[in-house]
């Protein structure tokens, strides 16, 4: 009879807050299972010290996903906790380890764990990166994430722009990139009139949506100065902003005073659960993604799964995930083309030509293929 593999995932997870990375973990750690793999998650049971979290908390108050387990283990800043999950995770010899990346803050942690974990010379350590140097910079990040890439043996990226990053800290060992899957884990969509009844939403207005974590690179500055441009302001269209802010709201809220556009925007800044992820999504006609800098982003993929057009800035790898005119608009970090994007939606109505071609373009971000890619690796590791 054939060993079933093993696999532990590495990274955020529930008890902790959904957000893109945790439902990431759980989503492939799903895909695992189904495909008859031993899966578990060792997740934080200290992520952030309170201090360096800019949301409100941490942790979830929905029910933990189902089939799925989890042990709560790690503590980001002690070492003696490193030292103890890197030593029972190589006791239990899993076959394979994925570790997710996104930030140099974690190199210390994953990069100890990961480098104890691999001296029982059998299981292959494969990294998810998101980003190795982070949108937001800090003195030591390079110093830090080369300590984290000397640990692993291999990488998966999700942007072409964090290969080519990856390669000025490492050239020897495998690297491949992938689509970023479809996040299909937050329901089917509702029709948009059920959708704006549950969000208390008018049906006279036609709605945009700015979704996520607000940091200063996600560029909200720009979608509320193309709101205020002459053909978006004489429109019957508001902008809804959905997402707990990451950096000071204060500079946000008296932008839209000085604009004059308070009756133009609606501001939804708590934590949205993946319960609600739904409502927002389908409430909304197009999907606008503003970022100053980017690599990829799970909101685009959550789009996608709601067949919703998309505005996107050409920064990192958006332009990989969305063909302008196609699927949306690809266009500058200026506020000015972004809202003649908004003027040529709602004055040309391409919405039906682009949600056809949404369905047929998202057939490509399977969690099957992110497997393949990461078992391809494990393969080239063990063939060295």
């Amino acid at each position: 009879m054939t060993k079933q593999k093993s696999v532990i995932i590495i990274g955020s997870a529930y008890p902790l807050r959904g957000g893109g990375i945790a439902t990431f973990n759980e989503r492939l750690a799903k895909e695992f299972v189904d495909l008859g793999f031993d899966v578990q998650i060792e997740t934080f049971k200290l992520q952030y010290p309170s201090i360096l979290f800019p949301g409100k908390t941490q942790y979830s108050d929905e029910a933990p996903p189902e089939n799925l387990k989890i042990n709560v283990s790690i503590n980001s800043i002690n070492p003696f906790n490193w030292i103890k999950v890197g030593r029972k995770i190589r006791k239990l010899k899993p076959d394979l380890v994925v570790m997710r990346f996104w930030i140099p803050f974690m190199a210390p942690c994953l990069g100890t764990i990961a480098r104890i974990i691999r001296k029982n010379n059998f299981t292959k350590v494969v990294a998810i990166v998101d980003n190795i140097v982070p949108h937001e910079k800090h003195f030591g990040d390079r110093l830090l994430a080369n300590y984290f890439v000397k640990n692993v043996d291999a990488f998966v990226t999700m942007s072409k722009s964090v290969l080519a990053e990856l390669e000025t800290f490492d050239q020897a060992k495998p690297k491949k990139y992938t689509l970023h899957p479809l996040y299909d884990n937050f329901g089917d969509p509702i029709p948009k009139k059920e959708a704006l009844a549950r969000l208390e939403l008018s049906e006279d207005f036609k709605y945009i949506l700015f979704f996520g974590f607000i940091r200063q690179y996600k560029g909200l500055d720009l979608v509320l100065m193309a709101m205020a441009e002459d053909w978006v302001r004489a429109q019957n269209i508001k902008l809804i902003v959905a997402g707990e802010f990451y950096s000071d709201s204060k500079p946000y809220f008296d932008l839209i005073e000085q604009l004059d556009i308070k009756d133009k925007v609606i501001m939804h800044n708590d934590f949205i659960p993946n319960t609600e992820v739904v409502n927002f999504f389908c409430a909304a006609d197009i999907v606008v993604q503003p970022y100053k800098t980017a690599t990829q982003s799970g909101v685009t993929q959550v789009a996608y799964h709601f067949d919703k057009p998309m505005i996107v800035t050409n920064v990192g790898g958006l332009a990989e995930i969305v063909p302008h005119e196609k699927v949306g608009y690809l266009v500058d970090v200026d506020h000015k083309e972004i809202a003649n994007a908004i003027r040529l939606f709602y004055e040309d109505d391409p919405s039906s030509a682009f949600i056809e071609n949404i369905m047929c373009e998202k057939k490509k971000y399977s969690w099957g293929k992110m497997i393949e890619v990461i078992e391809s690796l494990q393969q080239e590791i063990n063939q060295k």
